[in-house]
Parts: structure tokens; C-alpha cells; sequence
């Protein structure tokens, strides 16, 4: 077992749901200097949460900029290179502490915006712009091998929305079903589809049906995370948006609404707001901290 190198206050929010209970729940250390990866890697293992965010002082190109910070995340196995939950409960759990504002967040995948506003009854809400998303083709016979793996058929797909992998922090191979029914259906290879994420670099699959025009139903299996489903995705959220705008599937200036988790019994929603002119993507949402006794 690692010994930590010291004890830091660890955090426990939820991104996407001012319920507890809802929501994606992560790991939040809001003073991590000092703590090695080990030490990072430890508290993500034994919080068990898809990931946990580590903030600590910003790189030397930010430094003396207000609200600039140093942002790494980790999931129970290895760091991801940007995580859009994490990233959510850490503005929310900061503005409790600092006041809502702006923060700049280096990751690895790039600097990430965030800014938090507080609603006339106190609820804050964290908007985080992406770092420039893209949207790449997904091999056929890659596409072939997650449907084995979980379970579906090429019918089962919506023939509106072609298999593609898009990138907005992190890599997600998108699939989009023709019913509800379908997607709520989840019963896949564990294994199987960990190997060919790892293979891809893909971090979650994101699996999608629409509802109208600007609502849609999300479902993330995360088996690379060692999890087997996400409950709410930030980083596929935005990918997801770059997909449906470069296709065509949304207008170019558009607020989308996504549901997911309700299938696990953790429900949020994540909004998605795309800009004429800016390629970047907005992904936006509520928080709620976790009682130390409450839903792990």
C-alpha cells in the first residue's frame, strides 16, 4: 500500500445535480502541492470515484494570473488527460471557499477556462470551454469490435449519426442508437472493450439517442477507468457537441441538453452550448457536495 507523503483534504462532489445522490460523484483536492503521483493515484484508488482532480500551482506561463491553477486528474488505474466532471465539482467546491469567478486550469490536454455564477437562490453553476475539439473517422472494423463487445448489432445504430471518434481533452469513440430502449440496455464486455479503448486511447465510448432536436440520452461505459459506466460525462459531453455540429446534426449556435445516468440511478444534466465562430465547446452544469457519510 503507498504511504502518503502527507494528508491533504480530500473532497468528495457531485458534477451535473445539486442532489447528492445524482449526478457523477469525484474527488476533489483543492491544495495537492506536495503529493507525488503515487500519492495521487492512492486517493483516486481508495475513493473508488471514475476520476478525482488534483490542483496545485500554475505552470510558469500563468503564474500571477488570477484563479490560475495546475489541474491533474485520476482514475482508480492511471491519470486521464482531462475529465469535464472533475473539472465541474472542482470550480463548484473552489467558488464554496473563494466566491464564484473565473478560473484557468492547465491540463494536460491544454488550458480550460471555467467560470462559476451563483443563480439569486445560491445555486452555483460551473461553465468550462474546451480546448479545441476534433472530430476524426472511426475504422470500420474498430467500430465492429465495440458493437461485439457490447452486445449490439449494426441495426441497432441510427444511420443520422455515423460512428466517429471526437476529441475535446480526450478521445471518444461516439455511437448513436435508434431507441431509447437500446440504450438503456447495457450489459457489455468488460474486457473486451478495455482492450480496444486501450488499443484506440479512447477514454470512454459515448453512446447516444436523440430525443428532439436539441435533447439527447448519453450512457458512457469507462472499463479503461476501471468503471464500468460514468454517470455523467463532461469530456464526451464536448466531444459529443464538436460531433453533432461538424455533421451537421445541430445548428452551428445551439444549446443541447444530455441526460445521463438516470439508467444507473444517478441522473444529471449536462447543457452543451456551441458558438458560431468559436470551435471550442461549452459544457455547463450543477454541483453538490457529498456528505462524508453520504453515497459513495
Amino acid at each position: 500500500m503507498t504511504t502518503l507523503h502527507r494528508s491533504p483534504e480530500i473532497l468528495r462532489y457531485t458534477a451535473f445535480s445539486t442532489d447528492p445522490e445524482g449526478g457523477n460523484p469525484a474527488g476533489v483536492v483543492l491544495d495537492a502541492e506536495g503529493l507525488t503521483d503515487a500519492d495521487q493515484l492512492a486517493i483516486a484508488a481508495e475513493l473508488g470515484y471514475s476520476e478525482t482532480a488534483f490542483l496545485t500551482a500554475p505552470p510558469p506561463e500563468l503564474a500571477g494570473r488570477e484563479g490560475a491553477y495546475t489541474v491533474r486528474y485520476f482514475s482508480p488505474r492511471a491519470e486521464v488527460s482531462f475529465c469535464g466532471h472533475a473539472t465541474i465539482a472542482t470550480a463548484i467546491a473552489h467558488a464554496e471557499r473563494h466566491g464564484a469567478g473565473d478560473l484557468l486550469l492547465a491540463t494536460v490536454a491544454g488550458t480550460v477556462p471555467v467560470t462559476v455564477t451563483e443563480a439569486p437562490d445560491g445555486t452555483l453553476r460551473a461553465t468550462l470551454t474546451s480546448v479545441e475539439p476534433a472530430v476524426h473517422d472511426a475504422a470500420e472494423e474498430d467500430v465492429t469490435e465495440a458493437l461485439e463487445a457490447l452486445g449490439w448489432a449494426t441495426a441497432d445504430l441510427d444511420p443520422a449519426f455515423p460512428p466517429k471518434i471526437g476529441y475535446a481533452g480526450a478521445r471518444h469513440l461516439i455511437l448513436a442508437v435508434a431507441t431509447r430502449t437500446r440504450l438503456a440496455d447495457l450489459a457489455y464486455d468488460f474486457e473486451r472493450l478495455k482492450d480496444l479503448m486501450t488499443s484506440l486511447d479512447l477514454t470512454t465510448v459515448q453512446l447516444v439517442w436523440r430525443e428532439s432536436e436539441t435533447v439527447f440520452h448519453v450512457r458512457d461505459p469507462f472499463p479503461v477507468g476501471g468503471v464500468i459506466e460514468d454517470p455523467a460525462t463532461g469530456a464526451a459531453a464536448a466531444a459529443f457537441g464538436a460531433y453533432a455540429r461538424e455533421l451537421g446534426l445541430v445548428a452551428k449556435e445551439s444549446v443541447l441538453e444530455l441526460h445521463q445516468g438516470a439508467d444507473i440511478g444517478r441522473p444529471g444534466t449536462l447543457l452543451v452550448e456551441l458558438h458560431a465562430g468559436d470551435p471550442r465547446v461549452r459544457v455547463s452544469g450543477t454541483g453538490a457536495r457529498i456528505p462524508e457519510t453520504g453515497p459513495r
